[in-house]
């Protein structure tokens, strides 16, 4: 895919691009929305909007599947005790 000029090719690499990651990406956001809208979460508040079903497995972009939770617990690995990934 051609680019215009240099800065172009770094915002939008071609990953970002793909129909599964776009549709994705829009359906974060859109859970996203639904909660600012409820006063849940607010822009740089460092919260995440978590789909308790993963889109992955079936879940849906709707109010009984959303949570907010912290973007730390969001975003790391399961751990034990011993704080070793499970």
């Amino acid at each position: 895919m051609p680019y215009k000029d240099m800065a172009d090719r770094d915002t939008y690499p071609p990953y970002a691009q793909k129909p599964a990651v776009k549709k994705r990406r829009a359906e974060s956001n859109k859970a996203r929305r639904m909660m600012e809208k409820e006063g849940k979460v607010s822009k740089g508040d460092g919260k995440d909007v978590n789909h308790k079903q993963p889109l992955s497995k079936g879940g849906a972009t709707v109010k009984s599947n959303l949570e907010v939770t912290t973007a730390h617990n969001n975003r790391s690995y399961p751990r034990t005790k011993t704080h070793a990934v499970k």
